[in-house]
């Protein structure tokens, strides 16, 4: 097994400028790394990343998350297993697939698109991330849910830092104290509008979730928050990262943003490529249940595993001339990308596959259409070079592009 000193530090200022470099040296000579800041395992392999996640012998928990996330969601549904997280899963799946996604919500994503894009698209400039990227999907789940969307600056404060919580690798004591102080808020924000809903429910996500029941077992007010807080940090940044990481790909690859421009169909292709090249979520930890054998030596019971999705969905193994960004690539299956037989790891895979991957599908592909709708030779602004920032979480800061408006 190696140690951190062989390989740049995934805390280094270096590795959070450009990781993919730093990934092709792990996955080919340190695929499991003891990494001391962070007291963990770190794997960079697709076939051991994909093995944690699939866990098809129980090899892994999720018991990490006791200290990773409780302490700013509550106890969420991540954290459960067997039994217990079947059920909670039946509670809240169906919103996410199925005829309420297509009859409740798609309505409520175009709807939220077109307002984004009308307060700008006369103007002939927008920043993506700023203007479009950052408010979207926020704006969904507060309609999903039947929030006031007057309240947005809250919630996005409120999940930019549950994110930085969760990427809080350093254990910066301010960057905690601010993720422990919104789980308080956030509780006192949504407990009241949760009893309210029991008494006087509508026709909304949170309604749906206070009534449902599963095998005599119903949501308790603290489930129903925790999953609330995680659909809204989880929900936010990914799909928020995600359309501005398609974005970014297909700007800098102009031949393929004119084969999406012309074929919408393709949407659905360049948002797959975009999860397995740039994935908005680069790592995600697991806790092994007990001793295990992985690429590079063995893993202890009781260990920290983090498992870099974003060197996985790069392994030279896995796929051919993986640092090149390709919605055409034979071995992406862009019909299985967004359910648990995906061929990327950018929704983990196995039980605790996103629930919300389809949500996220659709938002995309209304999103990027009616974005290219509006903005027909859709360009970068003049000297401007995408940049990704994070380490955790990944993508674009600004993106800033130039357009010809067009007549509604």
């Amino acid at each position: 097994m190696s140690t951190a000193q062989q390989v740049p530090d995934i805390l280094s200022p270096e590795f959070a400028a450009n990781p993919y470099s730093a990934y092709r040296v792990m996955r080919e000579t340190a695929p499991l790394i003891w990494h001391e800041p962070t007291q963990s395992y770190i794997i960079s392999r697709y076939e051991d990343v994909e093995r944690v996640f699939k866990d098809k012998k129980s090899e892994f928990t999720t018991d990490n998350y006791n200290w990773q996330i409780e302490p700013v969601h509550g106890k969420t549904i991540l954290q459960l297993s067997g039994r217990e997280h079947a059920v909670r899963r039946a509670l809240v799946a169906p919103a996410f697939r199925g005829s309420d996604l297509q009859e409740k919500f798609l309505p409520v994503i175009e709807h939220n698109s077109r307002a984004l894009i009308d307060a700008f698209r006369h103007t002939g400039s927008a920043d993506l991330v700023a203007d479009y990227a950052t408010r979207f999907p926020v704006n969904v789940i507060a309609d999903m849910l039947g929030l006031d969307k007057a309240d947005h600056p809250r919630f996005h404060r409120w999940y930019t830092s549950v994110i930085a919580f969760l990427g809080n690798l350093s254990g910066d004591p301010e960057v905690t104290a601010a993720g422990e102080r919104t789980r308080v808020e956030f509780a006192e924000y949504m407990f009241p509008i949760i009893r309210e809903r029991r008494e006087k429910p509508g026709d909304d996500l949170l309604s749906a979730l206070c009534a449902a029941e599963v095998d005599g077992v119903k949501m308790s007010d603290e489930d129903i928050k925790a999953f609330c807080s995680l659909l809204l940090a989880a929900g936010g940044e990914t799909t928020d990262k995600a359309i501005a990481s398609i974005f970014a790909n297909l700007l800098l690859h102009p031949d393929q943003l004119a084969a999406v421009r012309e074929d919408r169909s393709l949407i659905a292709r360049a948002f797959a490529e975009t999860l397995r090249y740039t994935p908005p979520v680069h790592m995600i930890m697991r806790q092994s249940a007990t001793e295990v054998e992985l690429s590079g030596g063995t893993v202890p019971s009781g260990a920290t595993v983090t498992c870099l999705i974003g060197a996985a969905n790069r392994d030279e193994s896995r796929y051919s001339d993986p640092d090149r960004f390709d919605i055409f690539r034979e071995d992406l299956t862009s019909a299985t990308a967004f359910s648990a037989a995906a061929d990327h790891l950018a929704f983990a895979l196995g039980r605790h596959f996103c629930v919300g991957a389809l949500l996220a599908k659709a938002e995309v592909e209304i999103g990027v259409g009616q974005l290219l709708d509006a903005m027909p030779d859709l360009r970068l602004a003049e000297g401007y070079d995408p940049v990704e920032q994070g380490v955790f979480t990944r993508g674009p800061q600004s993106l800033p592009v130039r357009f010809t408006p067009v007549a509604d």
